[in-house]
């Protein structure tokens, strides 16, 4: 009987369920924060319309995978994405590595970042997503520095929060 007793607290332990710490997360409240800049933009006809925002006006086009003519000279929200995304991205680079007292290269062509977003899903159940596939390219960073750049761009650019745990972004890197 007294061996039963010494034995509870240990199989209490055992069945309780493990728990892991979630990753922190930075506080940061977009409600409350202050505008830095605002962009705006008017969309008339939907897919194959027009768009006019402060500083631009681009015609848009259905993509033919999408049955759609894929005009060209004409974009889709998913060029117009990939390239905000990757502009953003790129840029949160620069500011991290700036802020970590890492030298990111001078010539614009020794870091380059290609994204590749995908409409995913099913059209007919109108069962609709996104996916991103990232390639980032920066010429004379050490790899240790390089990654560490990478995963504070993560945390920092605002389209990577924005879409952390809404849509899959799959980052490959390539450091020379």
């Amino acid at each position: 009987m007294n061996s039963l007793r010494l034995l509870r607290p240990a199989a209490r332990q055992l069945c309780k369920p493990c728990v892991t710490q979630p990753t922190a997360r930075r506080a940061f409240n977009t409600d409350t924060a202050p505008v830095l800049y605002s962009a705006s933009a008017k969309v008339v006809g939907a897919r194959t319309g027009h768009v006019v925002g402060d500083d631009l006006e681009v015609d848009l086009t259905m993509s033919k995978a999408l049955g759609g003519t894929g005009d060209k000279g004409k974009t889709n929200p998913e060029e117009l994405f990939a390239a905000g995304y990757g502009a953003c991205f790129q840029s949160a680079m620069n500011a991290s590595a700036a802020s970590m007292g890492i030298r990111m290269p001078t010539k614009k062509e020794d870091s380059v970042v290609r994204t590749t977003v995908h409409l995913v899903g099913d059209m007919s159940d109108l069962e609709l997503g996104l996916r991103v596939d990232m390639k980032v390219s920066v010429k004379g960073l050490s790899q240790e520095d390089f990654d560490k750049v990478i995963k504070k761009a993560k945390e920092v650019c605002p389209y990577s929060r924005a879409t952390q745990g809404n849509v899959t972004t799959n980052i490959t890197t390539e450091c020379t």
